[in-house]
């Protein structure tokens, strides 16, 4: 696909910039946050409810567990950063002690799915569960210390590094040897959690730690013959002409490039940051619909048909985070075309993802950008990607 030029109707102004900090900031505290703190707890049997439909009514009961982290950390790291809140606080320890109670199996792995009542529906096959269960005892230790979820999140994060290699495990449906691919989700959302968990594991870790995860990030799944990540490589880092060695994921990469920002901030390397921004403005470019506008869910990176049949749905986690990445962008480097891209992509996430009526966002488009799904929650979309996004923007502009 082509690469589309970025507008020129935005002005990197900071007034105007300070304009979107202050409607960020009272879309999360104002409409996002109040739709889950009434729709979402369980008050009978702990934890939340995800699957919500237009009106924030329950349509399913099942409980899914990196949904759930994920909403513990959300709760927390506003705790944290924003206010504190009690009945933030009191929410986070809601899912907390759900999750602490039924999440895990007798190895400390956490489960995908529970019943409304905690008993496990899905094996603990999918490792970002225990991801999300890492980040959200950490915040939550820091929002309310307490030596248990300080070890819950330890001990977690130590499974991770023990499973990382496999972290399917005895879940993997990949005959052994034929074709061994690895893939790009886990070094990307072990970039984030590196920062999430410097509180807990001291900043020398996180130091000794970081090089190792940019360079998956940066050097393995990043194929400078494309000039895109690709979501699965083989082991050794080349390149797998098939279906799923041609997968482009543009959200998962420009997602990836915000966290290869911050840690370039974190470590004082501006030309990681460069890189990064550059990454993340080439993937937009090739991710852009150039007939309908928003961003493809998947691509292939040789043109050819893609694997998935929803390739060219409009997803709302994609565009939010583009939103987070283009704003810091703009603010770590002062490239303009980020701050014209993020003209662009905040025009169409506000007019088509945000329920004027209901309350909250939906979550899946068309390709012609209308709304496929009448709901703000499920098995997929939680109290997360939106909160967080509005956040990142908030104060990332804001700061300018």
């Amino acid at each position: 696909m082509s690469a589309i030029p970025p507008p020129e109707h935005l002005s990197p102004d900071p007034p105007l910039l300070k304009n979107y900090a202050l409607q960020y900031k009272t879309e999360l505290l104002e409409n996002i946050l109040p739709f889950w703190v009434q729709h979402s707890p369980d008050i009978e049997h702990g934890g939340y409810f995800t699957c919500l439909d237009k009106n924030g009514s329950v349509y399913d009961t099942d409980k899914f567990v990196w949904l759930q982290g994920r909403q513990v950390w959300c709760f927390s790291y506003l705790y944290n950063q924003v206010e504190a809140r009690p009945a933030w606080l009191e929410l986070a320890l809601h899912g907390a002690r759900f999750l602490e109670q039924y999440g895990r199996d007798q190895n400390g792995d956490w489960y995908f799915s529970l019943t409304r009542d905690g008993r496990p529906l899905v094996q603990p096959y999918n490792i970002f569960s225990d991801c999300f269960a890492t980040m959200a005892f950490a915040a939550l230790n820091r929002a309310h210390p307490d030596e248990r979820y300080k070890e819950i999140a330890l001990r977690t994060f130590q499974r991770i590094q023990e499973r990382k290699a496999n972290w399917k495990g005895a879940y993997n449906k990949a005959y052994p040897g034929t074709r061994a691919l690895k893939n790009f989700s886990l070094p990307m959302i072990l970039c984030n959690l590196a920062l999430e968990l410097e509180p807990l594991l001291g900043k020398e870790k996180v130091d000794a730690f970081i090089p190792e995860l940019v360079y998956e990030v940066m050097d393995v799944f990043y194929q400078p013959s494309l000039g895109l990540i690709l979501e699965n490589v083989y082991e050794n880092g080349s390149f797998c002409d098939s279906f799923e060695g041609r997968i482009i994921n543009p959200g998962h990469a420009i997602e990836a490039m915000w966290f290869i920002m911050d840690l370039g901030k974190r470590m004082g390397d501006q030309a990681l940051i460069e890189r990064a921004k550059n990454i993340m403005l080439e993937t937009l470019e090739q991710g852009w619909d150039p007939v309908h506008e928003g961003i493809f869910y998947f691509l292939d990176a040789k043109g050819a048909p893609p694997l998935q049949l929803e390739w060219d749905q409009k997803l709302w986690w994609v565009h939010v985070e583009t939103l987070v990445a283009l704003a810091k962008g703009y603010a770590l480097t002062r490239d303009e075309r980020c701050a014209a891209w993020f003209g662009r992509v905040h025009d169409y996430t506000w007019n088509h993802y945000r329920d004027q009526a209901g309350g909250e966002w939906f979550g899946y488009l068309n390709r012609q950008g209308e709304v496929l799904l009448q709901l703000k929650g499920g098995k997929w979309k939680g109290c997360f990607h939106i909160p967080r996004a509005l956040y990142q923007v908030w104060k990332t502009l804001e700061a300018l």
